[in-house]
């Protein structure tokens, strides 16, 4: 056998156990008991251990060595140069901190649910410190050439650093801020409660399956699920799972959360399956990744030719929105509102609550806060962000699942996936049969041109490659300054 292609068995052996993991993973924050949680982690942590160990092991350098000594075609040079720089992270890591790391990841994840449900945050402060000493300690191991977040900030956005996303957004961030306060301003005189009613939540499931399927959505190898904190995750060949949460006076908060996440369903079900277990099968980002959910939530789900039609849809099904005409509709679900909860936050606004995060996020890893603190200081930054103060940690510092997950680096890639999803929006749409296309309502063209442009790709190209050869630049935040002037302003 090539080297090659023994190269390949293994790293898609370790790909089963991955999405075993995940399988365990998606059914903690679903469907597990509370008493279950302790025996889940170590689970957990026991595959991941084990995952580390056929990832550096010597078995693994010799194929992945003798590999790289073999002429092969592009997209073996690209699963090469990215199972170097995985093998290379992977071995600076002892056995010992992969294992804590997940375990820890389990036990804080559902410390995150109980402190939040509770809104005390001094329940989940404990399990915060240890994620970020993890965190400190990978990065020191891993090494990073201005500051921790960088190191950190490479697990989900290859050939970024932290000073390029703090001068994009310091560059844009009064323009941001500003926008925002014109649209909120412009909005006052939109009552807030403009859709409030009864919304069962099984008519809401029946619509929102039937908008993700008419995406372009498989329910044949996917499905849609009910967690605390929305998410899609993808477990291997024909299961790509979506989940989202109810309301049920608010029908449109699960909806506008399945588009989201049919966005990011899409993507992994567009993914080379050839190359499944592979990077070059794999998303190439989270900033990526992000544009393709955004761009479903946002510059389809919420434009006037998407509920021209599925509100008559939508009032079949829910009888209090039949006296609702389509202009009322749109004004109602692009209203712009200073808001606590992130996920609930509308577009205008959305971006300030990722900068607050970047912010802290590097405080904390900085060492120039302590996590006793951190309460304090989210609300004196929002403060100072939105001019209002949450009145509790749930829907303060506690409403988000990412820390408890580790994820530290993670939120900037929220707004790059803005910035990217206005960009390939207007690119796509140069094309007039597509741009005629999404007038009727018809998405089939736009996902055939980002299944061309991004999902077939894979991690082929470093995301800014990836942005230059589908647009001709790199990722341009003007496109969606002027996306959220021309919607709001």
């Amino acid at each position: 056998m090539p080297s090659y292609d023994l190269l390949c068995d293994k790293t898609r052996e370790i790909s089963l156990l991955g999405n075993t993991a995940g399988v365990l993973s998606w059914d903690q924050e679903t469907h597990l008991t509370n008493g279950g949680v302790n025996y889940r982690a170590q689970q957990i942590a026991w595959l991941a251990g084990k995952i580390h160990e056929l990832s550096t092991g010597d078995d693994y350098r010799s194929a992945l060595e003798a590999a790289e000594n073999e002429q092969g075609d592009a997209p073996q040079a690209a699963n090469l140069r990215e199972l170097r720089h995985r093998f290379d992270r992977a071995t600076q890591l002892p056995k010992s901190l992969v294992e804590k790391d997940s375990e820890s990841s389990s036990l804080a994840k559902a410390a995150w649910a109980d402190a939040r449900a509770k809104s005390d945050f001094s329940l989940f402060a404990p399990h915060l410190k240890t994620q970020l000493d993890i965190a400190r300690e990978k990065a020191e191991l891993w090494g990073y050439e201005d500051e921790p977040y960088d190191a950190l900030l490479c697990d989900y956005e290859r050939g970024t650093k932290t000073s390029d996303i703090a001068a994009i957004f310091d560059t844009v961030g009064d323009e941001l801020a500003s926008i925002a306060m014109a649209a909120v301003e412009k909005s006052a005189t939109t009552p807030a409660n403009l859709l409030s009613g009864c919304y069962p939540i099984e008519k809401q499931q029946q619509l929102n399956r039937e908008v993700a399927e008419d995406l372009g959505f498989d329910f044949n190898n996917g499905r849609i699920d009910t967690t605390t904190h929305p998410f899609c995750t993808h477990l291997g060949p024909g299961d790509t799972r979506l989940t989202t949460r109810y309301l049920e006076e608010n029908f449109t908060s699960s909806l506008f959360g399945v588009l989201h996440e049919t966005g990011h369903g899409l993507y992994e079900q567009g993914l080379p399956k050839d190359h499944h277990g592979l990077p070059a099968g794999e998303a190439v980002s989270l900033g990526i990744h992000e544009s393709q959910s955004r761009l479903w939530e946002n510059h389809v789900g919420r434009s006037r030719a998407f509920w021209k039609k599925w509100l008559p849809r939508a009032q079949e099904i829910f009888p209090k929105l039949a006296d609702t005409d389509l202009d009322t509709f749109l004004t109602a679900i692009n209203r712009a509102e200073k808001s606590y909860i992130r996920v609930e936050a509308d577009e205008s606004t959305y971006d300030l609550h990722i900068l607050l995060r970047f912010g802290l996020e590097r405080r904390m890893l900085n060492k120039e806060i302590d996590v006793d603190d951190i309460p304090a200081a989210w609300n004196d930054q929002f403060q100072a962000s939105f001019g209002m103060t949450p009145p509790n940690d749930t829907q303060g510092c506690l409403q988000d699942i990412h820390w408890s997950m580790g994820g530290l680096g993670y939120f900037p890639t929220y707004t790059l996936g803005n910035f990217n999803a206005a960009q390939l929006h207007h690119h796509a749409l140069q094309d007039q049969t597509i741009a005629s296309a999404c007038e009727r309502a018809d998405y089939q063209p736009l996902l055939a041109w980002m299944r061309q442009k991004i999902h077939t790709k894979g991690s082929s190209h470093f995301p800014q490659e990836l942005m230059m050869a589908a647009t001709g630049e790199t990722t341009n935040p003007q496109f969606h300054l002027d996306h959220l002037k021309r919607r709001f302003l």
